[in-house]
């Protein structure tokens, strides 16, 4: 028998992928691979990750396991519609039997898409979230995929979720669905030594954003129960569980962010910010990223001339640094949802105490200070916005449901747009 649509959700789902963690783990990878039966890798990566060496290292390790790889370092490094066919065009000239994502969420996420879209007929749009695409759910099955990360950011190694840049549409949008998490995450904390000093601010502030959105989520008993039980998404709301590695996440960002910007070489710092990037990855991929998120994706996806120090000469908003600029906006305005929480958040990220007389300023002012030190963009027009860009940038917002869904405050056109504004 269905649950009582009128009733609240009484389950939470949880689940994350097995985990390779430590120096050396990325030589392991062809042991892995072989050990799952397979004879074939394709090596997805972008091409300032191909020339730190890492894929060719991953490449050789399946060689010498006896497989047959190759190495596609055509990846976008914000994976846009356009960028995934190629990637998928290129996979479909021969049969694979095992993906290995080699780089940030960028690779991660072409990778999931070309896992999808290699072993389903349809294009990306099928898959997209609704409104903007069709929002079917894989039914087939799909091949294992490897998620090698090279930045300490995204979580994608950890997650259902693949985001891609609709160039036509102006817009970021997500395919989110169980068969897309990673059959095996491996994270050698090596790999993020020569980031530069934005790519890791950026990186760790979605870190940052990912923990701190789960911990503010709606919980996912205050959420209507689903009329199909099987059918739960799979952002669930916060949960126990989530929180539990949210609070992890965010103790680590704030005892080394700082130091892994300003001292990049500091192992210590760069192995504390790819364990964080892991669990809050494990505690967002379940409860669920919100507003900030929501917001990022019309900021990063109608941008017209920013370009971002440390990234590639095109123009771009740097997941991160979309993700973080409306973060102590909407911190302010979701604070009546649950003081308690947003406090105990400030605390855990400063090491301060904080008391209810701090209110709705604790949790912003602690951002902005984090910000300022790591040289994080505070507001839209450093990426060239205006006044007159609130109305396009909202209208992006509200299409981005599965974020919406665990918005921990009733949600409308007047709130998005006083974030935005709030955030120039």
């Amino acid at each position: 028998m269905l649950p009582d649509i009128h009733r609240n959700e009484s389950v939470f789902t949880w689940a994350a992928p097995p985990l390779k963690f430590g120096h050396g783990a990325i030589d392991e990878i062809g042991a892995e691979v072989a050990a799952m039966g397979a004879k074939s890798a394709l090596v997805l990566t972008d091409p300032g990750v191909r020339g730190t060496g890492f894929p060719d290292r991953v490449r050789e390790g399946l060689l010498g396991a006896g497989l047959k790889a190759e190495v596609f370092d055509r990846v976008a490094v914000e994976p846009t519609d356009r960028s995934i066919a190629e990637a998928v065009a290129f996979a479909r000239e021969r049969e694979w039997d095992c993906f290995v994502a080699v780089g940030g969420g960028s690779a991660i996420d072409t990778a999931k898409a070309v896992n999808l879209l290699t072993t389903h007929p349809g294009d990306l749009l099928d898959f997209v979230t609704p409104p903007i695409g069709a929002g079917k759910a894989p039914w087939l099955p799909l091949k294992p995929l490897i998620a090698v990360p090279t930045t300490a950011g995204t979580g994608s190694e950890s997650t259902t979720i693949c985001v891609v840049d609709l160039l036509d549409l102006h817009l970021k949008a997500g395919v989110s669905h169980p068969k897309l998490r990673p059959s095996l995450a491996v994270v050698d904390p090596v790999t993020t030594m020569s980031l530069p000093p934005q790519v890791t601010a950026a990186s760790g502030m979605d870190v940052l954003c990912h923990a701190l959105e789960s911990f503010t989520s709606l919980r996912y008993d205050a959420k209507p129960a689903p009329e199909d039980p099987m059918r739960r998404p799979a952002f669930c709301g916060g949960n126990p569980i989530s929180d539990t590695w949210c609070e992890a996440a965010l103790r680590l960002v704030g005892q080394s962010l700082r130091k892994a910007v300003c001292s990049g070489r500091d192992l210590g710092a760069r192995s504390a910010m790819a364990l964080a990037s892991t669990y809050a990855g494990t505690g967002f991929g379940n409860a669920g990223t919100h507003l900030p998120h929501a917001n990022a994706y019309p900021i990063a996806g109608a941008v017209r001339g920013y370009r971002a120090e440390g990234y590639p000469e095109m123009p771009m908003v740097p997941h991160g640094q979309a993700v973080s600029v409306t973060a102590p906006a909407v911190f302010r305005w979701t604070y009546p949802a649950d003081p308690e929480r947003h406090l105990r958040a400030a605390e855990i990220l400063s090491g301060q105490r904080f008391t209810a007389t701090d209110g709705a300023e604790a949790l912003p002012q602690v951002l902005t200070e984090l910000m300022r030190d790591i040289e994080i963009p505070a507001g839209l027009r450093g990426f060239g916005y205006t006044e007159d860009d609130i109305d396009t940038l909202t209208e992006g917002t509200l299409k981005q449901t599965r974020q919406l869904a665990v918005v921990p405050r009733p949600l409308d056109r007047r709130a998005v747009a006083a974030v935005f504004s709030a955030s120039l």
